[in-house]
């Protein structure tokens, strides 16, 4: 990016309705990068514990990469997946070999709710 014109914040919150992937973050548009600052996961059951993976989808459309794999998510807690101290960027999808979208699977529908905090920047 040369010319930055606008840095807008973002807040997305899911709770997947299955055990497939859900994508948290998807790919921005051209000429645009998320800046990703948070991720955590928290587990609204009060009984049982739950596993979250989190991975990121590469620009191909069909390489996923791990960033938190099958992590047991306590009954009625959270848990950081990767904080601001560790933050990275998705940029389009034009940009071959990078991280383009957040997914997260959850071990049971309706249990744990996924939050991200994220910038666009373009």
């Amino acid at each position: 990016m040369i010319s930055i014109t606008s840095i807008i914040p973002h807040t997305t919150i899911i709770t997947p309705s299955d055990t497939s992937r859900n994508a948290l973050v998807a790919a921005p548009s051209s000429g645009t990068a998320y800046k990703i600052n948070m991720i955590s996961v928290s587990n609204i059951d009060g009984t049982n514990p739950y596993n979250a993976t989190v991975e990121l989808r590469l620009a191909d459309g069909s390489t996923y990469r791990a960033i938190a794999s099958t992590i047991s998510i306590p009954a009625n807690s959270s848990l950081t997946i990767m904080d601001k101290s560790v933050s990275f960027y998705l940029l389009d999808t034009s940009v071959s070999g990078e991280a383009s979208t957040i997914w997260v699977t959850s071990s049971t529908a309706s249990k744990l709710t996924f939050t991200v905090s994220y910038e666009a920047i373009s």
